[in-house]
């Protein structure tokens, strides 16, 4: 099958995009909802991010001369209003995450809209702007989430992997993930005896990191970098990080770009190329009828 191939600035094999979810309390506070529980344990460890973490993240990208895009939960702008104002005042993207990092799963759309609400007041309250992105916790979507971005004049949603370069979805511009370049699945430990496997070192994740990064190049992929403050904000982490995006960032071939430049590219220049659609009307036409023996 002859597939086209996707077309970057200037020539570019491919384009680099390192971005941060900045959750802090935001998953814990979801998670219990309900009532807080007494324990500290996991609650510090998250805090971590917004203490130290994230500025070890912000130094470095500084140190490297790349910008990020950092979605913030609108309560961890709230219970740590100096964020927002840093970041944009450093040069990076800010972008939408929710208001406490409302899972998809167990989010209904009203409370999903009620939240991207919220977290467009905080934003705007802030640092007076507007965010165009939107990331979903644990990339996850609905349809009707997705419309309900584009009503709110979103202009890019990044939470999907339909494809490893910008793609549209259901009329949304689309700004892949990808898990295996997903820190937290590496690094999250919370102890206690939940856990199901050790964290990896992190020597180990950036050289597999440096492989897809290599193996991608080849495909004209975006390698879209995702960390949290809280687990990479760790020094061997920062340090993986720093010569991780340091070689990337020195090759010629590589666009390196905030998630709203390449969703700006995307629309002037792929748009209505690589297009997907949600389909769940036509894919339950194809499911049996009547009981299952």
């Amino acid at each position: 099958m002859d597939r086209p191939a996707y077309t970057w600035p200037e020539g570019k094999r491919s384009a680099l995009c390192f971005s941060v979810d900045v959750d802090a309390e935001a998953p814990w506070l979801w998670q219990h909802r309900a009532g807080l529980p007494p324990t500290l344990g996991q609650l510090e460890q998250r805090r971590f991010g917004p203490r130290e973490g994230l500025w070890r993240i912000l130094d470095m990208l500084d140190r490297v001369g790349i910008r990020g895009s950092f979605y913030v939960p609108s309560v961890v702008a709230e219970l740590h209003p100096e964020i927002l104002p840093a970041l944009v005042g450093r040069g990076h993207e800010v972008g939408l995450h929710g208001h406490l990092h409302e899972l998809v799963a167990e989010c209904p759309q009203e409370m999903f809209e009620a939240a991207l609400d919220r977290a467009l007041e905080v934003f705007h309250a802030q640092v007076g702007l507007r965010p165009v992105g939107f990331r979903s916790p644990a990339w996850e979507m609905t349809p009707g989430m997705l419309a309900a971005l584009m009503v709110r004049g979103i202009g890019y949603d990044s939470s999907l992997m339909g494809w490893d370069h910008p793609y549209d979805i259901d009329g949304m511009t689309e700004i892949p993930v990808q898990w295996q370049i997903d820190d937290a699945i590496y690094f999250k430990f919370f102890g206690g005896g939940a856990d199901k496997w050790p964290p990896v070192p992190a020597a180990q994740v950036g050289q597999g990191w440096l492989d897809e990064f290599e193996a991608g190049r080849h495909h004209g992929q975006l390698f879209m970098v995702t960390v949290h403050p809280w687990i990479s904000g760790r020094a061997q982490r920062v340090a993986m990080l720093e010569r991780l995006l340091s070689h990337i960032a020195a090759q010629a071939d590589v666009w390196a770009a905030t998630a709203a430049q390449i969703a700006d590219w995307h629309r002037a220049t792929n748009s209505g190329r690589f297009v997907a659609h949600s389909g769940l009307e036509d894919l339950a036409a194809h499911l049996p009828k009547g009981p299952i023996a």
